[in-house]
C-alpha cells in the first residue's frame, strides 16, 4: 500500500465498518487511538446522521479514520416476489406485535447527499460497499485529500476498483460476516464465493493497487498470514463486534460464543442480499424463500428485527458474524488492537526464525 496511506495508522489493522449501529464513534476512536484505522459506517444513516457521527469522532480522537458508504442499488427486485415474502412474514409480525416495513422506503441510502458532506467536510479515508464509484467521484474525493478504497469479492471486481482510480481494494473473502460487497447481486452465484487467501492471490495477479484483506480474521497470526499472502493490511469486523465500545446489541455480542449458535450461513432472509450471520430460527425458516431484493427486504424486515431485539429474542435478530466468531474476545477495543499487534509481531518473528504461524 502507498506509504502515504499506511502512514495514517501504525499497525496494519483496520476495524471494519459495520452498519446498523455497531461501528459507533467510541469504537472507531478507541481503535484509532491504539494505532489501527477505525471506521464509521454511514450505511442506513441519514447524511446529517453521518455528519454528526463524524463530528463526534473528531471530538474523541485526532487520529485519521475512515467512513464507509453504500453504493446505490439498481431496481432489479420483482415486486411480486417481495409481496409473497411479505405474506410469509405475516406470522412474524403478529408474533412480535410489529408492522412490516415499507419495502419502497428508498434505495440510494442518501448517496449523493453523503458525498456532498464528505467533500465539504473531508475525512482521511472513504470506502465503498456494494459496488464501485465512478472515476469522477473518486477524483472529487482525491481533490479534498481523501484516500479511497472499495470492496471486491472477485478479481473482476478488483479490476473495476482499480479502473475507477481507487487507492486500494478491500478483498472480501466469503468467510466475512455481514453483507458480501458484490458489485452485482446475481442469485445464480449464491454460494460460489471465494475464500480469502485464494482471493488475495487472484487479485494480486489481476491489479497493481494495494489490498486490504477481510474475512474471518480474528487473530494476529491470521493478519501475518494475509500480509504474507500479499495484503498490505487486514480488516476485522467480528473481532471488534464483541468489544464493550461496539454498538452491537448485548444479545448479538453474547451469541458470538453462545453454544446455541454453532455456525454461520450466507442468507437473504433479513435483507434480500447475501450476508453471513449466525444460524437462528428466522434464518432457518425464511432464508430458503427470501428473494433477491435489496434494499426492499431490508426495509420490510427492519421493524421485525428491532422488535425481536426489544423482546430479547436473539432467534429473530440478524446476528451478523464471520466464520471465526467463536474466537471473539471480550476485550476493550484499544486493548484488542494491542493484543493483535503483539500476536502479529510474534508470528512474524516465528516466520523469520523458520517457525510456523
Amino acid at each position: 500500500m502507498s506509504s502515504a496511506l499506511t502512514d495514517l495508522f501504525p499497525f496494519p489493522i483496520v476495524q471494519a465498518p459495520m452498519a446498523g449501529g455497531v461501528s459507533v464513534p467510541q469504537l472507531a476512536a478507541a481503535v484509532c487511538e491504539a494505532g489501527g484505522l477505525g471506521f464509521l459506517a454511514a450505511g442506513y444513516k441519514t447524511p446529517d446522521g453521518m455528519y454528526q457521527e463524524i463530528k463526534q469522532l473528531r471530538s474523541l480522537t485526532s487520529r485519521p479514520f475512515g467512513v464507509n458508504v453504500f453504493m446505490p442499488q439498481p431496481e432489479s427486485a420483482d415486486p411480486a416476489a417481495v409481496d409473497v415474502y411479505a405474506h410469509q412474514l405475516a406470522g412474524e409480525a403478529t408474533w412480535y406485535e410489529a408492522e412490516l416495513g415499507d419495502p419502497d422506503s428508498g434505495r440510494d441510502d442518501g448517496f449523493e447527499a453523503k458525498l456532498v458532506v464528505l467533500r465539504d467536510n473531508p475525512v482521511p479515508v472513504v470506502s465503498f460497499h456494494f459496488g464501485v464509484p465512478s472515476r469522477e467521484v473518486v477524483d472529487a474525493l482525491h481533490r479534498v485529500g481523501t484516500f479511497v478504497l472499495a470492496a471486491a469479492t472477485t478479481p473482476d471486481e478488483a479490476r473495476a476498483v482499480e479502473r475507477a482510480g481507487a487507492d486500494g481494494v478491500i478483498a472480501q473473502g466469503v468467510e466475512a460476516g455481514g453483507h458480501q460487497g458484490t458489485h452485482r447481486d446475481i442469485p445464480e452465484l449464491d454460494g460460489s464465493g471465494i475464500g480469502l487467501l485464494s482471493l488475495i492471490a487472484q487479485i494480486r495477479e489481476t491489479v497493481s493497487i494495494p489490498i486490504v484483506a477481510a474475512g474471518g480474521i480474528m487473530r494476529g497470526s491470521q493478519i501475518a498470514g494475509v500480509l504474507a499472502a500479499g495484503a498490505s493490511a487486514a480488516q476485522l469486523g467480528t473481532a471488534f463486534l464483541a468489544t464493550p465500545e461496539s454498538g452491537a446489541h448485548a444479545l448479538h455480542k453474547q451469541a458470538l460464543t453462545n453454544p446455541l449458535f454453532v455456525r454461520t450461513e450466507l442468507t437473504r432472509a433479513f435483507s434480500g442480499r447475501p450476508a453471513r450471520g449466525l444460524v437462528n430460527r428466522f434464518l432457518r425458516e425464511h432464508g430458503p424463500y427470501a428473494p433477491a431484493a435489496y434494499p426492499e427486504i431490508h426495509h420490510l424486515t427492519s421493524p421485525l428485527r428491532k422488535a425481536a431485539a426489544k423482546a430479547g429474542d436473539a432467534q429473530g435478530m440478524a446476528l451478523w458474524a464471520g466464520q471465526g466468531h467463536r474466537m471473539a474476545r471480550e476485550l476493550p477495543a484499544g486493548q484488542l488492537v494491542e493484543v493483535l499487534a503483539g500476536e502479529l509481531a510474534a508470528a512474524r518473528a516465528s516466520l523469520a526464525g523458520g517457525g510456523v504461524l
